[in-house]
């Protein structure tokens, strides 16, 4: 397996620059893809409390033939959890159920600005740091004012923060921001809606050019902008290629021509972290 290209945060820790997306991965049949793709060569599994799977993310992780210990399991706070107790039993709970000894990577999935909660959600994660039950902690759908404001207030930096990104919208100022602060940008749901997306003229462009798939020309597109890409994959197949992606090298010539397609309406559905609530 070729090794992937890693992300570096601030503090010196650094992620893959492909990672596995668990959503909707449930059940055995979840527990078995995850299995199988970290024996694949993923080295980055993403989870969270709302996705309802970290049991099988979890045995997932035991499965697989990998060595537990080069395997970093994400998961996230969910909005409900924000204030200061029920976050402190909810990042416990998620270890319980991933069966960890502490949490890898442990996010706050959205600010929820309107609660005015986070900030006592961050003071949470940084206990549960300190207390050795996770190992690394940040942020997801956070803005630039949301970022300062949890520093100013705790004196820690997250070291991820875990945003939309895909070629509609490229997120090209927060990314910026980030790189500016030693802050590894995540995307989420990184080939957007699959099947628009990816018969674009420009990315299929792209693709011939280079003997690829589409959806391995967007990866390609998110590696050479140094953003950590976790797409979901259930089958081998697509695991596979998902991770062969990451060796593409793309010039600027063709990462502009991609990132051309950013939409003013681009976001996946109305989840602008000003305003949206997640429960």
């Amino acid at each position: 397996m070729t090794a992937l290209p890693v992300r570096t945060a601030h503090n010196g820790f650094t992620l893959p620059a492909i990672g596995l997306g668990t959503y909707r991965l449930n059940g055995e049949a979840g527990a078995a893809a995850i299995a199988a793709g970290i024996d694949a060569g993923y080295r980055l599994v993403d989870s969270a409390f709302n996705y309802e799977n970290e049991g099988a993310v979890g045995r997932g992780v035991a499965d697989a033939a990998t060595d537990r210990s080069a395997v970093i399991v994400t998961t996230k706070l969910p909005g409900r959890h924000h204030p200061t107790d029920k976050a402190r039993t909810s990042i416990e709970e998620s270890r319980f159920r991933l069966g960890v000894d502490a949490t890898d990577l442990h996010l706050i999935h959205w600010p929820n600005p309107s609660q005015d909660e986070y900030v006592q959600a961050w003071a949470a994660l940084v206990d549960a740091q300190e207390r050795g039950i996770v190992r690394q902690i940040g942020v997801s759908n956070f803005l630039p004012e949301h970022l300062e404001r949890i520093e100013r207030e705790t004196g820690v930096r997250p070291v991820v923060n875990q945003i939309e990104v895909h070629p509609y919208y490229p997120q090209a100022e927060q990314i910026a921001y980030h790189r500016e602060h030693g802050i590894i940008t995540e995307a989420w749901s990184p080939i957007a809606r699959a099947k628009a997306l990816l018969a674009e003229p420009a990315i299929v462009e792209v693709a011939d050019s280079h003997g690829i798939s589409p959806a391995q020309a967007v990866l390609a597109w998110h590696v050479a902008r140094e953003v950590v890409a976790i797409p979901k994959a259930s089958s081998i197949e697509h695991q596979t290629a998902n991770l062969d992606a990451a060796s593409v090298v793309l010039d600027d010539a063709e990462v502009e021509a991609i990132s051309a397609l950013a939409r003013a309406d681009g976001r996946m559905f109305d989840g602008d972290p000003r305003t949206h609530e997640e429960s």
